[in-house]
């Protein structure tokens, strides 16, 4: 076992209202004590204002920190922390040090650094679950990832490149810039105002779908024989019109995304930080110390992008 003495931002109730303090960290078998860096804080803001596990509570369900003890990874080694209760139920990571369950500790890719990760984190695992979970994407296959200028969709192609699809395809509107995408794609076809994808698109094995509406009726007539089409959004419509005959003659699978009610398998975190990272994607990302935590709370209820930096704890 092994202890560690540090401070934390706790929450005696529920609410926003937090006070630094000083607390003793055990880690025992199975656990993990980790020196914190970096937190996440957009998805505490309802759990402190919730019902919370016990009183005093560490919030924080997210982060960023380097190994000091642990079974799982090397001791200095710098790591992803989330799931497995941590912040939710069980204390959290908003300390100077943080004890975790091993299953929580996730390798950070060596050339992405911690605050891209943290900020990507999340929509990552959105595609991550759309590519790889629900769409199951093959070595050799054609991908079609619609709504390309988007983050989420351009981290789709970036996890599509690197499961081994031989091509990604990505969809934009006739509008749209196409700077941030990159070499993510090898080709762009683009969709006019009324949602009509255009008919230089090729075949494809597999469709993610970030759209709806009539984008996705329009992709469903490019899918090979056997192919599927993985329902992420529906951004440009609720609705949509499908061709029972195109489906059943093609054998075409339709399949919906839900990230609320999909388990992450284990690995899944580092893979998808694995999968994302030779995208080099650079979000913008604020970061602030832990004594403006008010006003980073604040900015978490407006649904900016920002980090909490934790070594201003001492």
């Amino acid at each position: 076992m092994r202890s560690q003495e540090g401070t934390a931002l706790r929450s005696h109730g529920p609410g926003p209202e937090l006070a630094v303090e000083e607390i003793s960290l055990t880690a025992g078998p199975g656990e993990t004590l980790v020196e914190m860096r970096l937190a996440v804080t957009s998805q505490d803001r309802a759990v402190l204002g919730g019902k919370q596990p016990d009183a005093p509570f560490t919030p924080g369900s997210e982060g960023y920190g380097v190994v000091i003890s642990s079974s799982v990874a090397e001791t200095g080694a710098g790591v992803v922390l989330r799931g497995e209760g941590i912040g939710v139920t069980r204390s959290g990571l908003w300390g100077r040090y943080a004890v975790v369950p091993d299953a929580a500790v996730h390798p950070l890719p060596a050339s992405m650094e911690p605050a891209t990760a943290l900020a990507l984190l999340t929509p990552a695992l959105t595609a991550h679950t759309a590519v790889r979970r629900v769409g199951q994407v093959l070595a050799g296959e054609t991908v079609v990832v619609t709504g390309i200028t988007g983050l989420v969709a351009r981290l789709c192609a970036a996890v599509a490149r690197s499961a081994g699809a031989a091509r990604v395809i990505g969809l934009a509107g006739v509008s749209e810039s196409i700077a941030l995408v990159g070499d993510l794609v090898d080709q762009i076809v683009r969709v006019d105002e009324l949602g009509q994808v255009g008919r230089d698109l090729p075949w494809c094995d597999l469709a993610v779908d970030t759209l709806g509406g009539p984008v996705t009726s329009g992709v469903l007539g490019h899918i090979t024989p056997g192919g599927r089409i993985a329902l992420l959004g529906y951004k440009t419509g609720e609705f949509t019109t499908l061709d029972l005959h195109q489906l059943i003659g093609r054998d075409l699978r339709v399949l919906p995304v839900n990230v609320q009610r999909t388990t992450l398998e284990p690995g899944a975190v580092g893979q998808a930080l694995a999968d994302i990272a030779p995208a080099r994607l650079r979000p913008e990302v604020d970061l602030l110390p832990a004594s403006r935590i008010s006003e980073v709370l604040d900015r978490s209820a407006s649904g900016a992008r920002f980090l909490l930096d934790l070594t201003a704890l001492g």
